[in-house]
């Protein structure tokens, strides 16, 4: 190992242009094929998740901006939500709008989400409202949800589908039953709450708020578990969860994208760096360390949170000596391992705290304020390890 120089790799694989206008939603297909986005220009877009290439045309017919999308859990059908005041439904292969549009909001629908089940689509509005649409009759179903006094920025529905939660302008979250219409108030941030999201297993809730912070809540209780994630310098405009749950990712108006461990509440490696603008939205993979980030840089684009091994040798365009690339994210036992979980190599206890993921790879020592990055002159892996055992 040698100190001082930080060796890093950027994670970006691939950046979507052809929005004229901000970027303000983006999502996955249930089985990670697809991606979504929505935006200012009023149309919707849907993209190939390992090419990064258009695929098909725009979907048109919202009048205003695109705010909200999400594919439906069956990867048929996409919803959106404008500022038109309207949700839309559209086949997801063909592109064509299914039926007509929901109407009931007086204000722009801010949030869009779908049941597990997908039966219901759950819509969140600038009119302080929730409502929940029955998908096959095209109307609303059950009593409407209100308790917010501000705008509803975000709402989503547990995996169980029991619950919705949604998070609002008026500084607070609520967490809905949804077939009576209760609702528990989870107080704590200090500023708007732009998104909120369950985690895959449903236990937990995470914001993301005007002050900056990311907060992590109890989804049965209420109660705020841990301390608030701070390190953005901006508001957070969208939180998600890794599919594993593992990992929480944020997006900023710093223009910087963030991963965290969801257990210990600490930041994951160095923040993501690529857009030229606010950060609205982000969205994990359902089936890949991918991460989508969409910008007002009429961007979207993807990265790969945990870069697996990719060797580069020198060549005339770049003398400096091959460098090596890994997910850089020790197990239990501190071993780090290749994308089919082959041996690589092994990080002592005391630096395996603050091994940094995906950007770089970097050890900071705990005695002086440098730090202590891997030096893969020598390196060997794959079957060639063993060459260091016979010599």
């Amino acid at each position: 190992m040698r100190t001082g120089k930080v060796l890093s790799w950027p994670g970006l694989l691939s950046k979507q242009t052809g929005h004229t206008h901000a970027v303000n939603c983006v999502g996955y297909s249930p089985d990670g094929c697809y991606i979504v986005t929505g935006s200012d220009d009023k149309t919707i877009r849907i993209w190939g998740a390992e090419t990064g290439a258009v695929v098909g045309k725009p979907l048109k017919g919202h009048t205003r901006s695109v705010r909200s999308v999400t594919y439906s859990p069956d990867g048929q059908h996409i919803v959106s939500g404008s500022d038109d005041k309207t949700i839309r439904i559209w086949d997801a292969k063909t592109g064509a709008a299914i039926g007509k549009p929901l109407k009931g909001h007086t204000h722009y629908v801010r949030s869009v989400a779908c049941s597990p089940d997908g039966q219901y689509i759950i819509s969140g509005s600038d009119d302080k409202t929730i409502r929940i649409w029955d998908v096959k009759a095209d109307t609303a179903v059950g009593m409407l949800l209100e308790g917010h006094t501000d705008y509803v920025r975000s709402v989503a529905c547990s995996p169980d589908g029991q619950c919705i939660i949604s998070g609002s302008d008026d500084k607070t979250i609520r967490i809905w039953d949804a077939k009576t219409g209760a609702s528990i108030l989870l107080e704590g941030h200090t500023d708007y709450v732009r998104s909120v999201t369950f985690s895959p297993d449903g236990r937990n809730i995470t914001s993301g708020s005007d002050d900056k912070t990311i907060r992590v809540w109890d989804a049965k209780t209420g109660a705020a578990v841990g301390i608030p994630l701070e390190g953005h310098t901006a508001e957070v405009l969208s939180v998600a969860y890794s599919a594993n749950g593992q990992y929480i990712i944020s997006g900023s108006s710093d223009r910087t994208i963030r991963i965290w461990d969801a257990k210990a509440g600490t930041a994951v490696g160095m923040p993501l760096n690529g857009h030229s603008d606010i950060v609205r939205a982000v969205a994990h993979s359902p089936n890949k360390d991918l991460v989508v980030s969409g910008s007002s840089d009429n961007t979207a684009r993807v990265w790969d949170l945990f870069p697996h091994t990719s060797i580069q040798p020198p060549s005339s365009d770049n003398p400096m000596r091959a460098h090596a690339q890994f997910c850089a994210q020790p197990d239990p036992e501190g071993w780090v391992k290749d994308s089919k979980g082959g041996l690589l190599y092994w990080v002592p206890p005391y630096c395996r705290t603050g091994l940094h993921s995906p950007a770089l790879l970097t050890m900071p020592l705990t005695s002086q304020l440098q730090s202590v990055s891997l030096d893969f002159e020598e390196f060997a892996f794959g079957t060639s390890w063993t060459q260091i055992l016979q010599s």
